[in-house]
């Protein structure tokens, strides 16, 4: 497990409530959907990443974490495992306070430089089962 449950508590509560979710889109069938609705029901501000740059739960969407024009506190990763280190560098280069890799994203390389570059990291866990287990 990557991430303890202290770093967990602390990315849910006191890291900031705007979250990037990569991979998030209209698409109701998809575990972003139900994830965003999660975080936004607890106060998360919810912004969608997707190239489709979609308005999803009504906030803006944009195609890349850089075209967001305000600061993330966290970004959530929806990406299949090869394009998730790729996101993280991006998330560290944006100054996000943490990066999120949801359960069985899993990139090990990209877990040590995103803990290297002083940015907390949770991986193969999600935060809608996380939040009601920590209370």
């Amino acid at each position: 497990m990557y991430g303890d449950d202290a770093t967990v508590r602390r990315i849910l509560t006191d890291l900031g409530d705007t979250w990037a979710v990569v991979g998030l889109s209209n698409n109701r069938s998809r575990a972003a959907y139900g994830v965003a609705e999660v975080l936004r029901r607890f106060g998360k501000r919810v912004v969608p990443v997707h190239p489709k740059a979609e308005p999803v739960h009504g906030e803006q969407g944009y195609a890349s974490l850089q075209d967001i024009p305000f600061d993330v506190d966290v970004v959530d990763v929806f990406v299949n495992g090869d394009l998730a280190g790729a996101v993280a560098d991006e998330a560290v280069a944006k100054g996000a306070k943490a990066v999120w890799f949801q359960l069985d994203v899993i990139d090990e390389a990209a877990y040590a430089r995103t803990r290297e570059a002083g940015v907390d990291m949770v991986m193969d866990r999600c935060p809608a089962i996380e939040i009601p287990r920590l209370g």
